[in-house]
């Protein structure tokens, strides 16, 4: 089985490095302050010959990817090593790996965590086995190899330490985490920490804000607002990275006139508090993100191939990138042939500028098991 998952992702990273970026003239005339002016060497950004795609290593080009949460999260130095010699030769340019860790009780934490909340006040975990120096390798190694990565400064879900432990410190519910000024301002203490360490890293391809935010039943202006003072916040920090949002691509009304097969039904609705494409309008949001996991979304999977579809017309009417950066194929599906005809749509029929799969996995000699059942 564990062939079969690494031959199938280095078919999917091959396939996209041999497809190039053909030239187009802009749709219209702006262009950001990062598309205009120089950056550091090795450093990626939105292409300014074709603002739909990115720039790698100074090469425009569509790029294949995959998500390793877990990398950061690693205790062991040859686990990492060995995951990222994998990657690398799988041939993946962009990983996405957690860039928080947050606990409420450093003393029944036996995992790596990056801060802590509590009543107390915020604390960051410089302790060498389990803090903030596994980010610091992680990071390290992936430079090493080429790799560059996307860190999410926050998780929508309990895991790892998501909103959940900033409304345990500083109260409220999860909905109100966007509007809570103690816990925004920690939230900001956060990106400070962490951008300012990496910021200077061409490690990093973009900061994102949050994984998969959603703040249900509320007004989308919400999370609008929100992304777009957040972003313009990590941008005052660090002008040369890029930044997103880190969402799912959840549709509103304000899309209908924009994407075919528009319908009503629960990715369209707006219930999450996301409205992509206003939010994709930010202008401190250099590109847009989509997931899609049909299967829990109540979908079958030939829908994907729309919903990415849909995305890609959002960001042409735009102007900016948009990536598929979380999918995933159901355990006891065919995975080829169910994500074959999506990574077509992305390729072949659309311009969305890359493809991150759900999840990398392979065998740890520690023994560790970060996985899930779509690895």
């Amino acid at each position: 089985m564990y062939f079969f998952k690494f031959f199938f992702l280095a078919v999917a990273a091959l396939y996209f490095s041999l497809v190039q970026a053909a030239p187009t003239p802009f749709e219209n005339s702006k262009t950001s302050e990062l598309d205009s002016r120089a950056i550091p060497a090795g450093f990626s950004r939105v292409s300014p010959s074709n603002r739909r795609l990115f720039q790698l290593n100074g090469k425009t080009q569509y790029f294949a990817g995959t998500n390793a949460w877990w990398l950061g999260h690693l205790k062991s130095n040859q686990d990492v090593d060995l995951a990222v010699d994998q990657i690398a030769a799988t041939g993946y340019k962009v990983v996405r790996a957690w860039g928080f860790g947050t606990t409420n009780d450093e003393s029944n934490e036996y995992d790596v965590y990056y801060q802590v909340l509590n009543s107390s006040g915020q604390y960051f975990n410089y302790n060498p086995t389990n803090g903030i120096a596994r980010l610091d390798y992680a990071i390290a190694a992936a430079q090493k190899k080429g790799i560059q990565l996307i860190l999410p400064l926050l998780n929508n879900f309990d895991a790892l330490g998501g909103i959940n432990t900033y409304t345990n410190a500083y109260g409220g519910d999860h909905n109100s985490f966007y509007t809570n000024t103690r816990a925004q301002t920690a939230y900001r203490n956060y990106i400070r920490f962490i951008v300012n360490r990496y910021k200077s890293s061409p490690a990093i391809f973009s900061w994102e804000l949050c994984n998969e935010p959603r703040c249900s039943g509320c007004s989308s202006s919400i999370i609008t607002k929100w992304a777009s003072d957040t972003s313009a916040y990590i941008k005052s920090l660090d002008p040369n990275h890029m930044v997103s949002l880190g969402d799912e691509g959840w549709l509103t009304s304000t899309s209908a006139s924009t994407v075919q097969n528009y319908e009503q039904s629960y990715a369209y609705t707006g219930y999450e508090g996301v409205d992509f494409q206003k939010n994709l309008a930010i202008p401190t949001l250099d590109y847009g993100t989509v997931h899609m996991y049909f299967d829990q979304w109540g979908y079958n999977y030939t829908w994907g191939s729309t919903w990415i579809a849909q995305h890609n017309a959002i960001g042409k009417a735009l102007n900016k990138p948009v990536l598929l950066e979380e999918y995933a194929v159901p355990e006891g599906m065919d995975r080829i042939a169910t994500a074959g005809p999506w990574q077509d749509t992305v390729l072949r029929r659309t311009s969305v500028a890359g493809d991150m799969m759900w999840q990398f996995g392979t065998k740890f000699p520690s023994g560790a098991l970060p996985l899930d059942n779509y690895a």
